[in-house]
């Protein structure tokens, strides 16, 4: 089975600032290349931080209600520093968390899920930028036809990691969501294609209604009409 990888659905020709690249020069950079965040590097073209469009618009909210009907922003002072930074070195968050272009959607999306991130720079083994990943970029997996899935399902997972016949199984694909239907030999077969679907790239979900005729996780047969 392959899996699509964060190197092919990454976008490259990545736009990049400096720490000492000016606030406004961050804002003529986001809205020039339709983009809501700009990874700041070093000398040698490695990731120290990002600044996103949040990060610019801190120094709105802590300004002074030109009205006088709002109290003064409440800021702990690291956030008031950044509210007031003026260059990439003070506006950016960091440090950079990155991936890179071998990993998975999965090893991605969980890694962004933790850190609560919108998007990961992208490095090379020697730790140099080479693009940026986005929550957007890796949803695009979800994107693939049902007929994509169904036949990878019956090529390369049943027949071609599994060793069954394609046709041994009954596989039914909607909307991304799969159904497998059939009774297989072993109960470990069973517990196996299940698996292995759910890890089908743009599989939603698995919906098992699989039986098998004997139960070799315990050793004990189920008898001669299966397991249902």
């Amino acid at each position: 089975m392959r899996h699509r990888t964060v190197g092919e659905l990454m976008t490259s020709g990545v736009v990049r600032a400096h720490p000492d690249t000016p606030f406004k020069e961050f804002a003529q950079l986001l809205e020039r290349n339709d983009v809501t965040a700009v990874p700041v590097v070093d000398e040698e073209d490695r990731p120290l931080g990002v600044v996103s469009e949040a990060d610019l618009l801190r120094h709105a909210a802590a300004c002074e209600d030109p009205a006088g009907l709002l109290p003064p922003a409440r800021l702990s002072p690291r956030e008031r520093a950044r509210s007031e930074a003026l260059t990439g070195q003070g506006l950016m968050s960091s440090p950079a968390v990155c991936a890179r272009p071998e990993w998975t959607v999965v090893e991605a999306a969980r890694l962004m899920e933790g850190k609560r991130l919108k998007r990961l720079p992208v490095v090379d083994e020697a730790g140099r930028l080479i693009g940026i990943v986005s929550r957007s970029d890796l949803l695009r997996v979800f994107l693939r036809s049902d007929r994509a899935i169904h036949e990878e399902i019956r090529h390369e997972v049943l027949d071609g990691t599994l060793g069954l016949y394609p046709d041994s199984v009954d596989v039914q694909v909607h909307e991304g969501q799969v159904t497998l239907s059939g009774v297989l030999e072993r109960h470990s077969q069973q517990q196996a294609l299940v698996r292995l679907c759910r890890g089908v790239d743009g599989v939603v979900a698995v919906h098992d209604r699989l039986g098998y005729r004997a139960d070799d996780t315990t050793g004990q047969p189920v008898g001669p009409a299966g397991r249902r």
